[in-house]
């Protein structure tokens, strides 16, 4: 299969879209076509482990790697470091709700999903396009990416993975977690400002000529792990399949039976997924997307209009505290009948207006298949708590972001149909917050993050994740902070690179 740009100007193979990460007229990757996954092919996940679930999913996009390939890299990628073997289980909320427990890989987020499958894919494509310079990885991070791809790039031969995160502006359990990353090829940079300004960086530096010479100079060719590269999105598209399958095994719903899917979600790559995931055949009914109180997309799926002229707001659930959404341009791209002019433009209004707008046919295609909602932080505490106490079931606030919203849609629809939410994450990476709700409370009783997982894990008696308990004995290993800025950004990342 063939991939192209959305801006139009740019084509590769699999392999080579995911050895570039971003198009170099700054678009993001797309497939030629979507392939079909019939129905029986959905039944036939019944008897698949889940590594063989995603090389059935993964061999309809990436046809220039043999299948034998593909199930290795699954077998490695979904093996020992996910505390189950169910990969993404399904957790059963009550007579009409699940969760898809994504939190089970090495970092408790749902991007291991991806980063533990991308390291192989990405050494695979520099085989098949003979690139033998060094990958340098650059990464824009709202919390849970970063760390997942330090995870999953940590020594990886031919690789180095540079992380920025926003300095003030992710949990202290999220942060401790890439700043004692080990590894001789891995970097973490706070940036002095909010995500959108890491992302804009990053991106500024992916199309900045002049860096990517100096890059060359070191022998190092630039590419990414955030979901703006397909070898991100395409593995988690498997997991939409994976609990629709295991519903049916189930006996919850009957096969052909259409469920909603709610998600959580500030860049909306992991929505995305669950609408390629639609295209393909899987029986969706509405994509519900989450948002917290930075509800710039639900805003945006009301009126047609995408508008960054608003406050940025820290809030609780500080993976989805972002106002450009990059993915979200691969569904214009849908949505304007593939018109990568019109992509263009649109973009281009963005970067130099702060906004823009689709009109109202477009807008009554997207309203078709996706309800938008947001939850500020009063009603993602209370979610939290209501959720405990009725289920006995702990969640973490993004999670809960989206168990509000699922009900603000069925109030508002009268859709009881069933419903997968999309769980992100372990609860203990925001110990604090959720304990805080719980006792009612708008901040932790302890500042100290760990007497706070302590904490948690007496009052509800559900098990703290060694990952967390771990984290108190590693050293801080990056202390690096750079301006908001591509030209800091970029010095920090070649100081760092030149291992100084």
């Amino acid at each position: 299969m063939s991939f192209f740009s959305t801006r139009g100007r740019a084509y590769a193979t699999a392999s080579q879209a995911i050895l570039a990460g971003i198009a170099p007229d700054g678009g993001l990757y797309v497939p030629a076509m979507f392939p079909r996954i019939e129905l029986k092919d959905i039944a036939a996940m019944n008897g698949m482990s889940y590594p063989q679930r995603a090389t059935l999913i993964l061999r309809q996009f990436l046809d220039d790697f043999r299948p034998a390939e593909i199930e290795e890299m699954t077998r490695l990628a979904y093996g020992e470091r996910f505390d189950t073997p169910d990969v993404a289980p399904l957790h059963r909320i009550d007579d009409s709700a699940w969760a898809l427990e994504l939190f089970h890989g090495p970092t408790l987020a749902f991007k291991d999903m991806a980063l533990q499958l991308l390291p192989y894919l990405m050494a695979a494509s520099a085989r098949k396009n003979s690139e033998n310079r060094v990958i340098s990885i650059l990464v824009a991070t709202s919390g849970d990416t970063g760390k997942a791809a330090l995870e999953g790039f940590r020594d990886v031969p031919g690789t180095s993975c540079t992380v920025y995160y926003p300095k003030d502006g992710v949990s202290d359990i999220q942060r401790l977690q890439m700043v004692t990353t080990g590894g001789a090829n891995t970097r973490v940079i706070a940036v002095e400002g909010n995500f959108d300004d890491a992302q804009t960086g990053v991106k500024a530096l992916f199309s900045d000529e002049g860096f990517r010479e100096r890059m060359a100079e070191q022998g190092r060719v630039l590419s990414s792990a955030n979901s703006i590269n397909f070898g991100r999105l395409v593995p988690q598209i498997v997991y939409y399949f994976s609990a629709y399958a295991d519903l049916v095994a189930s006996g919850a719903v009957q096969l052909g039976e259409a469920v909603n899917f709610v998600v959580p979600t500030g860049n909306f790559g992991d929505i995305l997924a669950g609408f390629y995931a639609r295209e393909m055949g899987l029986p969706v009914h509405k994509l519900i997307c989450a948002s917290n109180r930075n509800n710039v997309l639900t805003d945006f799926f009301r009126t047609g209009l995408y508008s960054t002229h608003r406050v940025f707001f820290k809030t609780i659930s500080p993976s989805m505290d972002i106002l450009v959404s990059s993915n979200l341009e691969r569904l214009l791209f849908e949505a304007a009948d593939r018109d990568a002019d019109l992509i263009t433009l649109w973009m281009s209004q963005l970067r130099e207006n702060g906004s823009y707008a689709v009109g109202e046919q477009r807008l009554e295609w997207l309203n078709g298949i996706f309800f938008a909602g947001f939850a500020d932080d009063i009603e993602t505490r209370r979610e939290i708590r209501d959720m405990f106490q009725q289920t006995g079931y702990l969640i973490d606030p993004h999670t809960a972001v989206a168990g509000a919203v699922l009900g603000e849609y069925r109030r508002n629809t009268g859709d009881n149909r069933p419903a997968v939410i999309v769980s992100t994450a372990s609860p203990y990476k925001f110990a604090g917050d959720v304990l805080a709700a719980l006792e009612g409370r708008e901040e932790p009783s302890a500042r100290d993050p760990f007497a706070c997982a302590r904490s948690l894990e007496a009052r509800t008696g559900c098990p703290m994740p060694p990952q967390i308990l771990a984290l108190q004995e590693q050293p801080v290993r990056h202390t690096r902070v750079c301006a908001a800025a591509p030209e800091a950004m970029a010095e920090a990342a070649l100081e760092q690179d030149s291992g100084e």
